[in-house]
């Protein structure tokens, strides 16, 4: 028995080490290096799911900004990364290593620099206190790996993929006493950046009005592992108001507005745009109707819809080859994959080439309908299939859609615009309420209240500053 304890004594020692943040001992059996490795491998997998926001003045200056926060961390030596996600979500996250992402939705409903560097701060505090890499440690004992967030069932999920992929991201699942001291942590480097901590509550105060389901925004059920953010403000609120020294704080509201100003809110058309049952993207200048009350998702690399028991779906996809006939080579001599004989015959116009398929994937057999359609110098690869003893009960709705796959021709959906942040200047006294009336917004009322931290009948003074949304 002393033989097989002693070692396990001899790794628990080794594996306890003191936490950068806090001072206490933690047990973990992640390197530093290899919450590096951990991050930079996860990044990757953020990037190709969610998408990282086109505008490159605005990613850098959030690099920028993090970098002089990480500065004042206990850990500045990290490869520290920071990045807006494309993303419509009020959310913010870290994974191991330092890499932390804010994204452009809650970049929409932040009032200043020093509520940036309360949500920023906030999750360096997760990477410097070695959150993320307790938590690894915790599920490799277990034996368990990432939690990803899900909206499909697990069955059909590991057929389509659309499990963690439409409207998750690889999550680590800290718990609310890590949620609390990252709370800590991140006043601690607001305060040692100089930005002016009392603008801390407002942000909970938002985030909890979010989550309520104030405004067109969403804070999504499988990420809602924080505490409640009412009582982080209350918490918060009572950390800030035994602050004394507040001279020469920094608010910098002027600063952040012009650099969010044209931010993109809310869903942009330009990746293309679902309405009803359709799909159009007018970049790529294509359109397709799918199924009648099946769940569509615009992701960055595929549009895919699952039947309403998912257990079917149709998908469209880019793929890498010249032309139909290379891409469907390509995926027949793909392992696992089988079909008939190909049929060459036009789509709507287009050169294409079709072929029914099974499939043998970890989750059981599909069967479907592949079609390989050229266009605009592109291949796009049309999906139709389903678990084996559900492919014949889907087959004529499948390929009803794949064969409406086609040009996009009309003007209007050619030339959609997103709606983009725009600062104006209130000239005179008013509110949101009056403001929506007189000038007019894409979104409503209480969106733009909430994203300006008020409510839509709260008295604006002449010559105030607020966020505005114009298409």
């Amino acid at each position: 028995m002393l033989r097989t304890v002693a070692p396990l004594v001899t790794l628990a020692a080794l594996a306890c080490v003191t936490n950068p943040a806090t001072g206490g001992k933690q047990f973990s059996l992640v390197s530093e290096s290899q919450e590096i490795s951990m991050g930079r491998e996860y990044d990757q997998q953020v990037a190709a799911t969610l998408g990282l926001y086109g505008d490159s003045a605005l990613q850098r200056y959030i690099q920028e900004f993090g970098a002089r926060l990480a500065a004042k961390s206990e850990r500045p030596g990290l490869p520290w990364t920071f990045r807006v996600v494309d993303d419509t979500v009020v959310n913010a996250f870290a994974l191991p290593g330092g890499f932390i992402y804010v994204t452009r939705g809650i970049l929409a409903h932040l009032n200043s620099e020093a509520q940036l560097a309360a949500v920023v701060g906030h999750e360096i505090g997760h990477v410097t206190a070695r959150h993320s890499a307790d938590q690894v440690t915790k599920q490799q004992l277990a034996q368990a790996g990432l939690v990803i967030g899900s909206i499909a069932s697990p069955t059909f999920g590991r057929v389509s993929g659309l499990a963690g992929q439409a409207l998750g991201v690889l999550f680590l699942r800290f718990s609310r006493d890590d949620e609390s001291q990252a709370d800590d942590l991140g006043l601690r480097y607001v305060q040692r950046a100089r930005y002016d901590a009392r603008e801390m509550p407002g942000v909970f105060h938002m985030l909890d009005r979010v989550s309520g389901g104030g405004g067109s925004s969403r804070t999504p059920s499988w990420l809602a592992t924080h505490p409640n953010p009412e009582n982080r403000r209350q918490h918060i609120a009572e950390a800030v108001s035994h602050i004394t020294d507040t001279a020469g704080t920094i608010v910098g509201q002027a600063a952040y507005y012009g650099h969010i100003t044209g931010l993109v809110v809310g869903a942009d058309p330009r990746e293309g745009y679902i309405k009803g049952s359709e799909f159009f993207h007018p970049v790529l200048r294509i359109h397709m109707r799918f199924p009648d009350g099946w769940t569509i998702a615009n992701q960055k690399t595929r549009v895919i819809a699952a039947s309403p028991n998912q257990d079917g779906a149709v998908e469209v996809t880019i793929v890498p080859q010249k032309n139909a006939e290379a891409a469907a080579q390509a995926f027949f001599s793909t392992q696992g994959v089988v079909g008939g004989g190909v049929d060459r015959a036009p789509l709507n116009g287009l050169t294409a080439v079709q072929a029914e398929f099974g499939a043998s994937l970890e989750a059981g057999t599909v069967y479907g309908t592949v079609i390989f359609v050229e266009y605009r110098g592109t291949v796009y690869r049309l999906l139709g299939y389903a678990l084996e003893t559900k492919w014949s009960g889907y087959k004529v709705v499948a390929e009803r859609a794949l064969s409406s796959f086609g040009p996009l021709k009309d003007p209007a959906a050619l030339n959609m615009q997103p709606a983009r942040i725009t600062i104006i200047t209130a000239s005179a006294a008013t509110s949101i309420q009056k403001l929506a009336v007189d000038r007019g917004s894409p979104v409503p009322a209480a969106a733009l209240a909430l994203m300006n931290q008020l409510e839509v009948a709260d008295p604006i003074a002449a010559g105030t500053q607020l966020k505005w949304v114009e298409r």
